[in-house]
């Protein structure tokens, strides 16, 4: 019996089900477009196996050991490497012991039909996950992690990948991404632009980051145009790594729209730590906006992920780091935090900025009206804890009357978790053909439409909105 139902995700009316299941049947197997990501390019350049099974799906997925830990096992028996170096549990066998001790707490969860996917579609498993079958589980995992056809490249050209986008920092060096190009391997691994480290004045280190950055670009980021220079000379260095898009990710979306005598003035403040939350935030603004700009400069497509309050438990920063699970929603306002930046280029045809937000009460109060009226903004999928059959369902929703299905950017997965990349996009896939198949039912698409649409949904809309 097979983990997954052939017919999830889909309508229980009989004949809307069947229109859904021949529209995803439609679209299925296209080729995969994940325009953002968090997967570890370093896996692609040596094309070395996975460890275990454990590093592949508990260690690594946050969605995973947030909810272990939601139930009080600790991040130290499931593996997580902690900051001061102390140890934590190593046995590979162990932590996925405690995995599937567990397994039960995510029934219901995306997260179950992720795993369950993966477990079936990639690794040919017919067993629920459970203490009795862990050792089972584990052993075949372990196998085939041991042959060719399941290292990295291998399964990248398995799942249908055209295209992989991973996520590097503005002092990154890239070189995994050289090695991959200088490869004789022709998968289309590609970075992106992610400058945080020395755009927010409240990250660790950041004084130090923007000396660094100087130091890295030749330019002087003692001035505030020598700091704008180098994240010019940055940008450029990404896309001449593949690079088509940058990607900020703050608590707000504040924007602001400064002077460069005021922005300057600004600078000198935050780099020297003179500074406060409110000059930290309007920097972050001021900073969006200064990226906007350089993207109608250099055709970088711009995307704002706002609205996480990112690592909230201060005991599992200061212990673990960054991106532990605990990056929680948070109420977002965009119709007035985002003027400044449109009011300088929001009406801008050639510029790409794509929405994400955490809060969904923002879907059709500002952000369809916002992307249903700038030439420049576009709405990136549901992200995080709603990339999920409701999230899915909540935003077609109520967006689509509004700004309809082209001012959207398609699905992107926006993981660490490598096998869960086509069980995520077989989530979007059915989940957008249950949700056409309903608007050919009530009479509001017709049904040759649908199928443009679906394919749409599905691959076209990512790869031109991400200029891939």
């Amino acid at each position: 019996m097979p983990l997954t139902d052939p017919d999830r995700l889909f309508p229980a009316d009989p004949k809307v089900r069947g229109l859904a299941r021949a529209l995803y049947e439609a679209v299925a197997n296209r080729p995969i477009i994940s325009p953002h990501g968090h997967c570890d390019p370093r896996w692609f350049a040596e094309n070395a196996r996975f460890p275990n099974p454990a590093e592949l799906f508990v260690v690594p997925d946050h969605y995973v050991f947030r909810m272990l830990v939601s139930q009080g096992v600790s991040m130290d028996d499931l593996g997580i490497a902690r900051n001061d170096g102390r140890a934590v549990v190593q046995d590979p066998r162990l932590i996925w012991q405690r995995f599937a001790e567990h397994f039960h707490l995510f029934r219901g969860t995306p997260s179950a039909m992720w795993l369950n996917h993966s477990f079936e579609h990639v690794f040919g498993i017919d067993a629920v996950l459970g203490p009795q079958t862990a050792d089972q589980i584990y052993d075949q995992i372990e196998a085939q992690l041991a042959e060719e056809a399941f290292r990295p490249r291998a399964l990248f050209e398995q799942f249908g990948l055209e295209v992989l986008a991973t996520t590097e920092g503005a002092l990154d060096d890239l070189s995994w991404h050289r090695a991959i190009a200088e490869s004789d391997w022709g998968g289309r691994v590609i970075t992106t632009y992610r400058p945080d480290a020395v755009v927010d004045p409240e990250f660790e280190g950041f004084a130090e980051n923007v000396v660094a950055f100087g130091d890295l670009t030749g330019e002087d980021t003692n001035t505030w145009d020598g700091y704008l220079a180098a994240h010019r000379a940055r940008r450029a260095f990404f896309r001449a790594h593949g690079a088509t898009a940058t990607d900020h990710g703050h608590p707000s979306a504040r924007t602001e729209n400064l002077s460069a005598a005021d922005a300057g003035a600004l600078f000198d403040r935050v780099k020297n730590g003179d500074t406060t939350a409110e000059d930290a935030d309007a920097f972050r603004g001021q900073m969006l906006t200064e990226m906007a700009k350089m993207s109608l400069e250099d055709g970088m497509v711009m995307q704002i992920h706002a609205g996480s309050r990112r690592n909230h438990a201060q005991q599992v920063f200061e212990n673990f780091g960054r991106d532990k699970g605990f990056d929680i929603p948070g109420r977002t306002n965009f119709v007035g935090a985002l003027k400044p930046l449109l009011d300088a280029v929001g009406m801008e045809p050639s510029l790409t900025v794509i929405l994400f937000t955490l809060d969904e009460s923002v879907y059709a109060r500002e952000l369809a009206p916002l992307a249903g009226a700038y030439p420049a903004l576009k709405l990136g999928p549901p992200w995080w804890f709603h990339d999920s059959y409701e999230g899915i369902k909540r935003f077609r929703e109520q967006v689509t009357e509004t700004c309809g299905f082209y001012n959207t950017a398609g699905f992107n997965d926006d993981t660490r978790a490598f096998c869960s990349i086509p069980a995520r996009h077989d989530v979007s896939r059915r989940c957008d053909s249950a949700f056409l198949a309903e608007l050919v039912a009530t009479g509001r698409l017709r049904e040759a439409e649908a199928f443009e649409v679906a394919e749409d949904l599905a691959y076209a809309l990512a790869k031109s909105a991400y200029r891939l």
